[in-house]
């Protein structure tokens, strides 16, 4: 019996050199596992910092874009107010402009309406004028030709006994009058 018992010690030892083996692998496996948990972990917390970094980046780029949306919006307003200002200002401008050139346009309207009447006045006046001056002008012409026809008949006479007398003073110098 004792060579079965050494078949047993054999299989007992065979069995232990097996288990001792399994254990082996086991606990390869189970340090190989725990590494690669920790690997995984550490990894896992890097990406988490990478994360959270990522998350901190975002959040201060988007207060900073919000702060530069609200400093856009506050300088929009602010523009929007000036230019509505201006265009209040320009708005006023253009009515007293209207204003005075509606008052210009009048008071020159009234110069010209004025002017067309003193014209009108004058160029009466001047023909008023004209024919009093042609009346007195006819009336002196006609007198003076009427004292010309009454002298007439005198100065006739005046003239040919002027000429008698001319024409015997030749004759006396020896002269013809019909020659000259």
């Amino acid at each position: 019996m004792p060579p079965k018992t050494k078949e047993k010690g054999v299989k007992a030892g065979s069995q232990k050199k097996k288990k001792n083996a399994g254990a082996a692998l086991w606990r390869d496996e189970a340090r190989r596992a725990k590494a690669s948990e920790n690997q995984l972990k550490q990894r896992l917390q890097g990406l988490e910092a990478e994360l959270e970094g990522a998350r901190s980046e975002g959040k201060a780029i988007y207060a900073e874009m919000s702060r530069q949306c609200r400093a856009l919006q506050e300088e929009m307003e602010t523009r929007s107010r000036r230019l509505e200002e201006e265009v209040r200002g320009l708005r006023e401008q253009l009515e007293m402009c209207q204003k005075e050139a509606e008052a210009a346009r009048r008071e020159a309207e009234e110069v010209l309406g004025e002017r067309d009447q003193t014209l009108a006045q004058l160029r009466a006046h001047v023909a008023d004028m004209e024919a009093k001056y042609e009346e007195i002008l006819h009336g002196s012409l006609d007198g003076l030709l009427a004292k010309l026809r009454a002298v007439k008949p005198q100065w006739d006479k005046d003239v040919l006994r002027l000429h008698a007398r001319h024409k015997e003073q030749l004759r006396q110098f020896g002269l013809n009058p019909l020659d000259l």
